[in-house]
């Protein structure tokens, strides 16, 4: 799931490396627009939905917090 969430990343923001550990939002490497494409892809690619209430920065800080998120809602 790990490298899927990468690949995912990638395609939205293909000039950032998103294995460093930054905060992805305040190093700039993410902002609202990408999380909402990012949240469509996930959903599509994992078959579910993400209730907006969880569509908040800290879950997409890292690859690690959509990780957690993605855990959440049982996709593994």
């Amino acid at each position: 799931m790990r490298e899927k969430i990468l690949e995912i990343l990638s395609t939205i923001r293909p000039e950032s490396d998103f294995n460093e550990e930054v905060d992805f939002i305040e190093a700039g490497l993410l902002d609202s627009y990408d999380i909402v494409t990012l949240v469509t892809n996930m959903e599509i690619t994992f078959n579910f939905r993400i209730d907006g209430t969880d569509v908040v920065p800290e879950n997409f800080s890292s690859v690690d917090s959509i990780v957690a998120l993605l855990g959440k809602y049982g996709v593994h």
